[in-house]
């Protein structure tokens, strides 16, 4: 049967009728979002029905696309041909009518191809850029930049795929939003060089989510926590200092407790003050008889890792202070491996752009008392450097970790399937990132893994939940974040998310303000029952 992707020759009043009913039944699955299913993952929850902006609707915004039939037997459906080969092609749209309680909207894209090349391997890039015409400002009101979206293609052509290229931005209700769509093939990882179709865009209305709890707001720079179930209670360790600095001997790491999910603590205690150094949370979690440990990075004239112990939350214990061959720059946190003990990820560098980076792991058999270190990767350059990494164990031998990119594009991914005594790495699909630390909850019950990270300057608490089975070989194929919390939007004064759980409920610890006075923060939130 024929196919095509056929120029437009024809009056568009031609073009707006009705589309066809097979794209709408693609687009319809595709974009399938009930507020059922909002509801049970606990997403932002959809206000009123999406708006739809079809290829008619749109226009050119930069370079040459083109308006076409995309074709198949008797089926035509008009589409924007968007080129795998020259650089800044872009529509756009206007969306008007937000609803007054609207806080936020979803932008998600329906892409094609009848491409007889298109196949699974390649993948695509687009993003999205938004704005706000609002009485009296600038039409560059609100103007933001997205990400860019990396996805797979689909097995062959003529499959609508649903990309979404932002899960919340922030809009003042009532004012018209601009939606521009631009494909990326200049940048790395778009592979597909023949054209792509976009079919439509879809905008979501989202009201804002639920306020995070108040941990710690007194003076001063409360940042870097690190929070722990302990049966029923709720643990949150934090630094205080003058500033975003981890070396100033007025920094000191302090704990409070709450056993009400968060909505009240307890007085606050001190963990670790020693003269002449500065002291930061850098990783916990539990040892074998489910007291809580924690690492602390001592920094002065010289860096120490300092491992406590506390089955209260209120007293802590030095239970070891680890000599290591290379010294990392943190200890992250620590989970249980069967059949090795206890193990933690490591990073090491001074995130220069010389080849001098690291990254490994430390088991311990006793409880965290003794340590060894083996590195995995020695000699990287700042780009290929995981750090901050937060990892799971799946039984079986596999561990799955994510990590913290210091020079983008997007999170790195590590595996193993034997313990972890040999990784892979390669980059994800997860770019709505700027200097974010992940932290991982694997849900026994469910068996879904929600991946949190804080989006620094856009000031958004981000979760991506998935199927491990579905990541761990395929690291591009981590489904869409949703916001879940959001804070202050300065790059540095916010963010290092830390995720623990009591039962079905997940806590997301994060800092927040403007410095000198930042804010320890905690978002409750239901644990994801459903896979997007």
């Amino acid at each position: 049967m024929k196919s095509s992707f056929t120029c437009l020759r024809l009056p568009l009043v031609f073009l707006a009728l009705t589309l066809p009913i097979l794209l709408s039944q693609n687009i319809a699955s595709a974009t399938k979002d009930t507020a059922e299913e909002t509801k049970e993952r606990g997403l932002n929850r959809q206000l009123s029905s999406a708006v739809y902006l079809t290829a008619n609707d749109l226009s050119i915004a930069t370079g040459k696309p083109s308006l076409v039939l995309m074709s198949k037997g008797s089926t035509h459906i008009p589409v924007w041909s968007l080129s795998g080969g020259t650089e800044g092609q872009s529509v756009a749209g206007i969306v008007n009518g937000l609803p007054g309680e609207c806080r936020a909207v979803k932008v998600e894209i329906v892409v094609t191809s009848t491409d007889a090349g298109t196949r699974s391997g390649p993948e695509d890039l687009y993003r999205v850029h938004l704005s706000q015409m609002v009485e009296d400002g600038p039409f560059t009101t609100g103007y933001s930049l997205g990400k860019p979206v990396r996805t797979p293609l689909p097995a062959g052509p003529f499959h609508s795929r649903k990309i979404v290229l932002e899960s919340y931005y922030e809009v003042v209700p009532d004012a018209p939003l601009t939606v521009r769509i631009q494909r990326e093939p200049g940048l790395p990882g778009d592979t597909f060089t023949r054209p792509t179709g976009l079919a439509a865009v879809k905008v979501t209305p989202l009201n804002a989510p639920a306020e995070a709890h108040v941990v710690q707001d007194v003076s001063g720079y409360n940042s870097w926590p690190m929070t722990q179930a302990i049966g029923e209670k709720l643990v949150c360790t934090y630094s205080r200092g003058s500033g975003h600095s981890i070396g100033e001997d007025a920094r000191a790491v302090y704990a409070r407790t709450s056993v009400d999910g968060g909505k009240s603590w307890t007085a606050e205690t001190v963990v670790a003050n020693n003269p002449g150094f500065g002291e930061v949370t850098v990783g916990k979690g539990l040892d074998s008889t489910g007291a809580m440990l924690l690492w602390v990075r001592r920094v002065g004239k010289q860096r120490h890792h300092d491992l406590y112990r506390t089955t209260d939350g209120v007293s802590f214990t030095l239970i070891a202070t680890p000599e290591l061959a290379t010294q990392p720059m943190q200890i992250t946190d620590v989970f249980a491996v069967p059949d090795v003990g206890l193990m933690a990820l490591w990073f090491a560098g001074n995130y220069s752009d010389k080849a001098v980076h690291s990254w490994g792991v430390i088991t311990s058999r006793d409880d965290g008392v003794n340590w060894t270190q083996t590195p995995v990767e020695s000699g990287l350059l700042k780009a290929d450097w995981p750090t901050e990494p937060a990892a799971v164990s799946l039984g079986d031998g596999r561990i799955l970790a994510v990590a913290r990119t210091e020079s983008g594009p997007a999170q790195f991914q590590m595996v193993s399937t034997d313990n972890g005594a040999t990784w892979k790495r390669h980059q994800t699909n997860i770019s709505d990132i700027y200097a974010s630390t992940p932290s991982l909850i694997l849900d026994a019950e469910t068996g879904l893994l929600s991946n949190y990270y804080y989006e620094r300057g856009r000031g958004i608490l981000r979760r991506r939940v998935v199927a491990p089975n579905i990541v761990f070989d395929n690291p591009l194929h981590w489904p869409a974040s949703e916001a879940v919390a959001t804070g202050s939007q300065l790059a540095w004064d916010s963010g290092n998310a830390n995720a623990t759980f009591i039962g079905d409920t997940h806590y997301v610890s994060f800092y927040s303000g403007e410095a000198p006075d930042t804010a320890v923060m905690l978002s409750e939130l239901p644990e994801p029952t459903v896979a997007p």
